[in-house]
């Protein structure tokens, strides 16, 4: 199958790419957005982590997938729906990594920045912060895997456009052929965008370096 030749539904590769991209980057970033300021300020203030906590170990443990019934129920087969799905997905794992980060700041250091008369907002973000980007990272790069994993998984089941529905409509006519690209796109889009992000966060640690 060639990238511009048409899909059992009448749309061509590149077209089912697009949608599987546009989806996975909203929910992606949105998870970031939310996810990692959430992780830490749970980390950091006690209040916070009393508060957050019990509701997230209870959400922690559900898989993007389970959760693909439930968004189709309120907002039906269409983007929202999946970007939710791949948002729960990514979120969950930045809110696990950046509390992670923020709760192995060292003692020494904390005691040090007292020492110096610095604030608690200076000792999160002078400190803590700098400190837990390793692992915040490490994070952002797990979410994106998750994020992709989550959509082929919705579109394979509820969908309207992407490479997952694409595959779910090869399969009812036998198109062995638009079955193996589909997989292959999902691979390649999967590599290069793991590749990106990888790249990104050596670019920040070299940056913190300095």
């Amino acid at each position: 199958m060639k990238l511009y030749d048409s899909s059992p539904d009448g749309a061509t590769m590149i077209e089912h790419m697009a949608s599987s991209l546009q989806i996975t980057l909203i929910g992606y970033f949105l998870g970031l957005i939310i996810g990692i300021p959430l992780g830490i300020l749970m980390a950091w203030y006690k209040p916070v982590d009393m508060f957050v906590r019990p509701l997230f170990d209870l959400l922690r443990p559900i898989p993007g997938i389970a959760w693909i019934p439930l968004m189709i129920i309120f907002f039906g087969i269409g983007i929202m729906s999946k970007a939710m799905v791949i948002f729960l997905s990514s979120f969950i794992a930045c809110v696990v990594n950046s509390y992670s980060g923020i709760r192995q700041t060292k003692d020494v250091h904390i005691w040090v920045g007292k020492t110096s008369g610095a604030s608690n907002w200076q000792l999160l973000y002078m400190i803590a912060i700098p400190t837990s980007i390793p692992m915040i990272l490490t994070g952002v790069r797990s979410a994106l895997g998750a994020s992709w994993t989550a959509l082929v998984a919705a579109e394979l089941l509820a969908s309207t456009k992407g490479l997952g529905f694409m595959i779910q409509q090869s399969r009812g006519m036998y198109r062995t052929d638009i079955i193996i690209a589909g997989m292959i796109a999902i691979g390649i889009i999967g590599s290069i965008l793991t590749y990106l992000i990888s790249l990104i966060e050596k670019l920040i640690l070299r940056g913190a370096k300095w």
